[in-house]
């Protein structure tokens, strides 16, 4: 079996940590490198319900997308819920490995993984990224489907084919709009407006979208909008890493095995869709 060191040394091959933006946090955050490793669990948050997942595994290594301390932290005391969860992973021998826009530029990344999961057929990376002469790194993806769907239907795969949360998926654009191509960005993706408007592709497919950018898509151009939960846009990224360090596993002989958790670790935990009509309210004195 191998040290941690070892399995940590191939997955920063897989999403170097340089790679990463620089406000990001990423790489190992608590773990023994000469510790033996066995098993790891592959989740999207470091959340108390992902960690203690880890430790009924018997997990010694526990892989996120996300970083527990983005913005850093002077303290790791248990009484805050951060600190619980380092405490909890030392406690039980787990180790914490954090791959985040590292894995979003990666080749594949977060969002050829979401491109799979659609079924969408990946032609290009949405903003390459300028150090990859193969132009296959970056940001997002631009996509192909194989055959024309309706914007309805398109918006019915991708429910269909993303775990289930309680946001569900929003469309945003005529149902009835013919869609062949279409840009993917698993997590938040408002930011990256400009290179998809640019791509001129029919349909946008991410996370997190406000009001204000979305509204400003829709009236500049015929664009669709599709808006899932954060959470469930990168989620198959974990199936995908799981694969990955499977490969690297059976090549080298290690007998590792790979975990893939199904915990819904998205905020959200219900939906209510509103009932009531609109009401306008005239101002006082206004004529009937």
């Amino acid at each position: 079996m191998p040290a941690l060191a070892e399995v940590l040394t191939a997955l920063d091959a897989l999403w170097p940590p340089q790679r990463a933006e620089e406000w990001d946090a990423v790489g190992t955050v608590c773990g023994d490198p000469d510790q033996p490793v066995t098993r790891v669990l592959f989740a999207v948050d470091p959340v108390q319900a992902v960690a203690d997942e880890a430790v009924r595994l018997g997990a010694d290594l526990l892989v996120t997308h996300h970083p527990l301390y983005l913005r850093g932290t002077t303290s790791v005391a248990a009484s805050t819920f951060k600190g619980r969860v380092v405490h909890t992973l030392i406690k039980h021998d787990v180790a914490l490995h954090v791959a985040h826009t590292n894995a979003d530029r990666a080749d594949p990344g977060v969002s050829d993984a979401l491109a799979g999961a659609l079924d969408l057929r990946v032609t290009a990376p949405l903003v390459p990224d300028p150090s990859d002469p193969a132009g296959r790194r970056g940001l997002g993806r631009i996509c192909e489907l194989d055959a024309p769907l309706s914007l309805a239907a398109f918006g019915e795969r991708v429910a269909a084919r993303l775990p289930r949360t309680a946001q569900g998926v929003r469309v945003a654009g005529d149902p009835e709009a013919t869609v062949r191509t279409v840009a993917v960005c698993g997590g938040s993706g408002d930011g990256l407006f400009d290179a998809v408007r640019a791509a001129g592709v029919d349909a946008y497919v991410t996370a997190d979208l406000r009001h204000h950018p979305a509204s400003e898509a829709r009236e500049t151009g015929p664009l669709a909008l599709v808006d899932a939960a954060h959470w469930a846009t990168e989620w198959p990224w974990v199936e995908q890493a799981a694969a990955q360090l499977d490969e690297i596993s059976d090549r080298n002989a290690w007998g590792l095995r790979t975990h893939i958790s199904h915990t819904v670790t998205d905020p959200w935990t219900a939906h209510a869709s509103a009932t009531s009509p609109v009401h306008t309210t005239q101002p006082s004195g206004a004529p009937n």
